[in-house]
């Protein structure tokens, strides 16, 4: 039985999500306009910071990315070939690799291409015939259909068959599997090359947790490598499937050395939070890494629509608790979403008199105690409703989004006020932050991100944290208001995430998770000047010139 359901897994990967496939036509000539949403960004780093054996690992290592490329097409949409062999328009041909599949990641998933209709919520990782309802009496019995590593495909009698990544995608696991076991043999850091060779093997077992505790471990790599399935945000019908991605990263240690103090304070930032006692009784691990990179490659699901501009990672409970996490802040890609998108937004939408607070340090400050602000809260429902991750289901990834953003601004105020940002001006961490709402917002309602940045805007509106001048269509915001604003999210996050309560977290959704009439002008204003949603990358070896 299992030998029949395994031969016909990469075909199903194909009819599961690609209605109309073959007489797939662009839906109007709008490619340009489609791409233009988009400005192009080289990744390129200094590669004299290291050594020959490093720089002779990389490509290695973006061979090993270009695997989980291929794995990320078939969960999230199937087989690319044909498809984007179907597209006449080069322009829109570009915009459906950009999204792998016809359903557009910052238009809510809308589709863009004639013969699709909206995009499964389970994307390609479930059949696309399946039923909640069945899902959850079927997963009663066979307890591995939730598991993070597998697909869920039918039988030959039409039952739900748990398929393991690694049977799904051989060649790619062990194509992948074979770079890492390559580049290990070069790897000069003892760590690095320990991860390399757990992450090989996992990539052919499906047990991850060794490779993340060995990740964690890492100290002193000039290099680093975050590759195989790891997030939940493609599987929007419960959030419990984990996509395959992967980054190559150069680790900036001038700017590491500056970061490496905040990890310890973790413990004291959790007694601090603004809720009461039993949602913040667990102690967050305190072995934890903050450092800063420059990415070279992008894959998978970290490459599709909107890109990353930092990491916190593992996402396993058990190493969160024990070890605490790595935060990886992406330096250049964060340099250019900054020069390129939040400056010129900010002098659209923010008061004159308040631009000034746009600054970079705020912003990648913002930006990684936003990845810190993970490790914060609660991991474990306080009522027998297992982890959160479990309890929320497929709202489990805008709730911790919207966690993240609002417990960073936390950190940043709590550590000004224990003297560890001494020079530090909070004005700029709070405009820099209201800007970057509005920038994260336009990422859409089908992005973690984007859904949680519009329930964080309503409901800043809501308190007053900013207000918007009629006559010039600016934003100015009130410091005093915005403080308050982030206490009363944070506790009501941390409520409904130590509560398990999915009802609760769908209610805010529905009240604040909606882009209204007067937000969508703005937004409308800032795609008629012109200004991106996000980037795409000129990535490889060879603009790396290796």
């Amino acid at each position: 039985m299992k030998a029949r359901v395994l031969s016909s897994v990469l075909v199903l990967a194909v009819a599961a999500c690609a209605p109309g496939a073959d007489d797939a036509t662009p839906a109007d000539s709008h490619g340009a306009d489609l791409l233009a949403q988009y400005t192009t960004v080289r990744l390129t780093s200094d590669l004299s910071v290291l050594s020959e054996n490093e720089r002779a690992m990389i490509p290695l290592l973006i061979e090993a990315a270009e695997a989980m490329d291929e794995v990320f097409w078939l969960q999230a949409f199937g087989e690319p070939a044909d498809f984007l062999a179907g597209i006449s328009d080069p322009d829109l041909r570009e915009y459906a690799a950009i999204n792998y599949g016809p359903w557009d990641r910052i238009a809510g998933d809308a589709p863009f291409i004639d013969g699709f209709g909206p995009k499964p919520p389970g994307a390609n990782l479930y059949p696309a015939d399946m039923t909640r309802d069945e899902f959850e009496a079927a997963v009663e019995g066979s307890p591995e259909l939730a598991s993070l590593y597998t697909l869920v495909r039918r039988n030959d009698a039409g039952e739900l068959v748990a398929v393991p990544y690694r049977e799904a995608f051989p060649q790619q696991v062990a194509l992948a599997s074979e770079k890492l076991r390559a580049a290990a043999e070069l790897a000069e850091d003892p760590g690095l090359r320990t991860y390399l060779e757990l992450r090989a093997d996992a990539l052919l077992s499906d047990d991850y947790q060794p490779s993340d505790l060995a990740w964690m471990d890492m100290k002193d790599n000039g290099l680093d490598v975050v590759i195989g399935p790891i997030e939940t945000y493609e599987d929007q019908l419960f959030g419990y499937k984990a996509a395959h991605e992967a980054y190559v990263l150069i680790k900036d240690r001038e700017w590491s050395d500056r970061l490496a103090r905040y990890a310890s304070l973790l413990p004291p930032l959790q007694e601090g939070l603004p809720v009461p006692d039993p949602y913040k009784q667990e102690t967050p691990g305190s072995d934890a890494d903050l450092g800063a990179y420059d990415a070279v490659y992008y894959a998978g699901d970290a490459n599709a629509g909107s890109k990353t501009i930092a990491i916190n990672l593992p996402n396993d409970e058990e190493v969160q608790l024990a070890k605490g996490t790595r935060r990886l802040q992406l330096k250049n890609a964060m340099q250019a979403k900054f020069d390129r998108i939040l400056v010129p937004m900010g002098d659209l939408l923010i008061a004159e008199d308040q631009r000034q607070f746009i600054t970079f340090d705020a912003f990648f400050a913002n930006t990684m105690f936003h990845e810190v602000a993970h490790g914060l809260g609660i991991k474990n429902t306080i009522n027998g409703r297992g982890t959160v991750r479990e309890a929320l289901m497929e709202e489990a990834s805008a709730l911790e989004e919207g966690k993240a953003d609002v417990l960073g601004l936390y950190m940043e105020t709590a550590l000004y006020d224990m003297g560890e940002l001494p020079d530090a001006d909070l004005r700029e961490n709070m405009v820099t932050f209201v800007t970057s709402i509005f920038r994260s917002i336009r990422f859409g309602a089908s992005s973690a991100h984007g859904r949680a940045n519009v329930v964080r805007f309503n409901f800043f509106l809501e308190m007053g944290a900013f207000a918007r001048d009629e006559a010039t269509g600016q934003y100015t915001v009130d410091f005093d208001r915005t403080m308050a604003a982030m206490e009363a999210l944070s506790e009501k996050i941390l409520t409904l995430q130590g509560d398990g309560d999915y009802d609760g977290v769908k209610q805010l959704m529905a009240d604040y998770g909606q882009v209204g009439p007067q937000l969508q002008a703005d937004l409308d204003r800032v795609n008629a000047a012109g200004i991106p949603v996000d980037i795409v990358f000129d990535q490889g070896v060879s603009v790396l010139g290796l």
